[in-house]
This record gives C-alpha cells, structure tokens and sequence, in this order.
C-alpha cells in the first residue's frame, strides 16, 4: 500500500514547476503501479501548448476555469470542474487557463518524475 499526502511533496524533487504550471507527481515509475499520477496547477492567464507523444494523458478538472484546444482538429472545449479529457491519439494541444485550474493527470506509460517538456512541448521517454 502507498500512502502519500499531498503537501508532503511541496518543495521536494517530486514538484515540478514549468513556465506556466506547477506539478505535483504523487505517483511515479518507481511506485511500479503501470502509470504515474500528478495534481496539476496551471496559472491564471497563460497559455500552454503540450503533445506527449510517447504517453497517453487523462486530465480531470477539479478546480477553475479554462479552455482546452485540439490543435490538430481546432476542436475547442471549455475546461471547469467535472471535465475529462483524454490524449489516447497523441493529440497536441493548447489549455487556455482563464482562472487558476487544478487538474488530476495521470500517465501512461508512466512518468519518471524528471521529464520536462521539450520544444515540442512533450515529455521523452526516460529510463529510471
């Protein structure tokens, strides 16, 4: 059983901070559960552009207000609490952050807690 509390990971090597967002990775490849699951803060008035190409992503809105684009298709839809989403063709895409969202990801394969995005905006794959 794993046991973890949220406000134990601030400030540890298991948050993460990018330019637009903050990531708490509760669970990783070490925990060898089959995916890694992260709480997700992206800031009020930024944008960010993403495509993971070597995962697929499941992203469940908790808190705020935003917009979310298929950058592929152009396909807009708004982001609050209560909305999934999910990455299960690769798709890239924009989040649009009108309030400050809170998001629950969760990854496969999973992420080894050192990846950052790259110009494309995707995590690689990294070994442990």
């Amino acid at each position: 059983m794993i046991v973890k509390q949220l406000e134990d990971l601030v400030g540890t090597e298991d948050e993460v901070k990018g330019e637009t967002w903050t990531s708490r990775r509760l669970l990783l490849k070490k925990d060898q559960v089959g995916f890694s699951l992260h709480d997700t803060q992206i800031r009020a008035g930024t944008v960010s552009e993403f495509w993971y190409k070597n995962h697929i992503e499941a992203v469940y809105c908790i808190e705020g207000k935003g917009q979310l684009t298929n950058r592929e298709t152009g396909d807009v839809h708004p982001l609050q609490p209560g909305t999934l989403y999910t990455l299960n063709g690769h798709e890239r895409h924009r989040v649009e952050a009108e309030t400050d969202l809170r998001m629950v990801c969760v990854f496969n394969p999973p992420c080894t807690g050192q990846e950052t995005h790259d110009e494309e905006g995707a995590y690689p794959l990294l070994a442990d």
